[in-house]
């Protein structure tokens, strides 16, 4: 939702003592200030707010309410700072006034477990009326800005609830896996949503977007309009976490640009440099794909695996040890040296899919659906050979994708099995028989998406 916002224009007033948001997130960029729920009234002279939000450079979590003119800001900040981007947060705030003890009027839960570590703490007082129903048009309800024009939410969102009338706690909306111990969605809680028209339950499937509207799936009929940006559908979800570019060993220092839930990458325009997928895998057979959106020009686009992070500013994919790419000028290079030559070329507009074999360290490369080398993971015939897991230096693949020289800024759509390449979804879905992700070509026998749901096969 990166420069994406959802609005209720003119929600009628609820409950000002009592209410509830739980919301599952994935973040996808640090050290931004983003919304992920904002009232904002600027009619009285200067301005009153209902917040929930990430800070900038620090990453805490705020829950804030704020009553211009000499009225109360109260507050909390957590201590703790947000700063996975692979994982899915439950973020669960409550708040209820009427209670006697001042500490419990507003809560925070992170996956099942309440926070009580705090930078900053300020309760309102008892009976106070907050800022996060307050209604009427001059108080709109915004999810991934505020006031639209600012600080948008960098995060991918799921099963969004927001309640007034009732202080909820996290153990509604989530569980204790009994096996592993996880915290878990609970995708059809039992809620009452209360009396005014704030309250929604957003994204509990895809986005159920027709046109610029997001359907409230929580029967009340609330629903959103999407006030700027475009708003994208992925498989990524709490229960099945896919593969993204690692955003932890991006070089944004060097020019480079991560977008569509870091799904996009655009090389810097100087030195070499490539950005793995998060996830990476010891055994099994793994599939994904790759769009070029712009090139600048023949052999300066790779795409491949390694086993490591790139090190430096003279270090392609495959210009070292445990590497392999497919360059497009239509070389395979492995460990610095050239394996293949003369295979398909590609530009603007190919896909090429790779297929990981660490059951029988080989590896597959198609253009628009054609293997070369006539190559066929299926019956594992024509790979080219890499390094066997156990000798490589981390013991771990990961897909990977960059510039292989430097004379201008290269980018990257990835689908790891989310059926987009950046906004743009697939045109006619390939078969795929594990039922793990979406993908514009058929999946080899016996492959599947490199995601936490497939990794557990």
């Amino acid at each position: 939702m990166a420069s994406t916002d959802l609005l209720l224009s003119s929600p009628t007033a609820g409950d000002r003592q009592k209410g509830t948001i739980s919301v599952w997130v994935k973040r996808t960029a640090i050290e931004t200030n983003g919304y992920l729920y904002s009232t904002w009234n600027t009619s009285a002279g200067g301005y009153s707010s209902g917040l929930l939000q990430f800070t900038g450079s620090t990453d805490q979590l705020v829950f804030t309410n704020y009553q211009a003119n000499g009225g109360s800001h109260t507050e909390l900040k957590t201590n703790r700072r947000f700063r996975d981007m692979n994982c899915w947060y439950n973020i669960c705030v409550n708040w209820d006034t009427t209670l006697a003890t001042s500490s419990d009027r507003y809560k925070i839960f992170i996956n099942g477990v309440r926070e009580t570590s705090f930078a900053t703490a300020t309760y309102p007082s008892q009976n106070e009326n907050l800022f996060f129903d307050i209604g009427g048009a001059n108080n709109p309800i915004r999810i991934g800005s505020v006031q639209g024009t600012s600080a948008y939410l960098d995060a991918v969102l799921s099963h969004y609830h927001k309640v007034d009338g009732t202080a909820y706690d996290a153990s509604t909306f989530g569980e204790t896996d009994s096996t592993t111990g996880e915290w878990k969605i609970k995708t059809s809680p039992s809620l009452t949503y209360g009396s005014g028209s704030g309250n929604f339950f957003i994204f509990k499937d895809g986005t159920n977007l027709s046109g610029s509207t997001v359907q409230d799936q929580s029967g009340e009929g609330n629903d959103l309009t999407v006030d700027g940006g475009t708003l994208t559908k992925t498989e990524d979800c709490p229960s099945n976490v896919f593969a993204t570019f690692n955003p932890l060993e991006y070089h944004g220092s060097d020019g480079a640009t991560l977008s569509n839930g870091n799904t996009t990458y655009a090389t810097p325009s100087a030195g070499h440099r490539y950005l793995r997928s998060t996830l990476g895998a010891n055994k099994g057979k793994w599939y994904a794909e790759f769009k070029v959106v712009s090139s600048a020009g023949a052999g300066t686009d790779v795409v491949g695996i390694t086993d490591h992070e790139m090190v430096d500013g003279t270090d392609e994919l495959s210009q070292d040890a445990d590497s392999i790419g497919y360059v497009n000028d239509g070389s395979v290079r492995k460990d610095a040296s050239n394996v293949d030559t003369g295979e398909s070329t590609y530009t603007t507009g190919d896909i090429i899919g790779v297929a990981m074999d660490l059951d029988n360290s080989k590896i597959y490369f198609h253009k628009n659906g054609t293997y070369i080398n006539s190559g066929n993971p299926s019956s594992s015939s024509n790979g080219y050979s890499i390094d066997a897991v156990s000798t490589t230096a981390t013991g771990f693949y990961h897909f990977g994708a960059g510039d292989w020289v430097n004379p201008g800024t290269n980018t990257w759509s990835a689908n790891f099995g989310n059926g987009y390449f950046g906004t743009t979804a697939i045109s006619s879905e390939g078969t795929n028989a594990s039922g793990i992700g979406k993908f514009e070509y058929d999946v080899p026998t016996g492959y599947t998406a490199l995601s936490t749901k497939g990794l557990n096969l």
